[in-house]
């Protein structure tokens, strides 16, 4: 059970309005790397999840993340307020309000005009919001590493919004929102390594002869090495590598007699001529290309 409180995680103060801005933090309300995102990761992570410490702080989380969530949409409405009221009541001319909306250089009179100033959950370029950002596998040990990449993400995004405002309130605000990224990408990653072992992710071994290679799959130069390919427990095969497996290298299957015919009259029907050059209808049209007749 939800309850919401009227007050904000974080006291939200805008300077002025400013819809360029308000439209660019749509990013962290409606966008992949935002908190609605987030919530929905987490909080679908929680709802299955067997251990309950895992459980208890996924939907803490997850809750946390919906407050972030009332926090962006906060400030977006308060950039967004003063143009709201002037496209409702059409207090300036036509010229006069789109330069206002436009000005910033960005989509803002897409969203002003389309969802009169509010909070879409869109991305910052307008793009509906989509479960299809949800990664979500249903195995802790991947799904907490996906977690913690997410956070990094979202880290990254509030550090590109945090320089692009000159707002001192907005940027205390996504100040906070930025640190709480940081704070969550702890939480999952002590989560992560309080699964013993958690690595690789899943059930099955590796394939032993193959777990630990770093295969060089370029010509040319040797590649730099470092401890991505040459680390501790990893092996740089130095040449590039077909055929691991001992085989031929080549793609091959079974077919029965019925097949075999089906596959053949195919093959022939579809053969190529080699020897034919037809002129094709692109040169019937081609004029002025070297070493070509009109």
């Amino acid at each position: 059970m939800f309850v919401h409180n009227k007050r904000l995680q974080y006291t939200v103060r805008v300077g002025e309005c400013d819809p360029g801005l308000a439209n660019l933090l749509l990013e962290q309300f409606g966008g992949p790397q935002g908190e609605l995102a987030a919530a929905m990761r987490y909080f679908t992570q929680a709802i299955t999840e067997e251990d309950p410490g895992r459980k208890d702080m996924l939907f803490d989380i997850a809750t946390e993340e919906l407050s972030h969530l009332e926090i962006i949409g906060s400030i977006v409405a308060m950039l967004n307020r003063g143009a709201k009221g002037e496209l409702a009541e059409a207090v300036d001319a036509q010229a006069e309000m789109y330069r206002k909306l436009n000005g910033a250089g960005n989509d803002s009179h897409v969203t002003q005009v389309l969802y009169g100033a509010g909070t879409p959950l869109t991305n910052s370029g307008g793009v509906p919001w989509t479960a299809a950002y949800i990664d979500t596998i249903g195995e802790p040990t991947a799904d907490l590493r996906s977690n913690i990449a997410a956070e990094a993400r979202a880290k990254i995004i509030y550090e590109r919004l945090i320089n692009v405002s000159d707002d001192p309130g907005v940027r205390e605000a996504l100040g906070f929102l930025m640190t709480r990224e940081v704070s969550h990408q702890k939480s999952f990653e002590k989560a992560l390594y309080s699964i013993s072992p958690n690595f690789p992710p899943g059930k099955l071994p590796p394939v032993k002869e193959y777990a630990s290679k770093y295969f060089r799959m370029q010509v040319g130069e040797p590649p730099v090495q470092g401890p991505w390919n040459e680390g501790r427990g990893l092996e740089l095969v130095p040449e590039p590598q077909v055929a691991v497996d001992g085989g031929d290298g080549l793609a091959s299957g079974k077919l029965d007699g019925k097949e075999v015919k089906a596959v053949e009259a195919m093959k022939q029907r579809l053969a190529s001529d080699t020897a034919s050059d037809p002129e094709t209808g692109a040169e019937l049209g081609m004029t002025g290309i070297e070493g070509e007749e009109k």
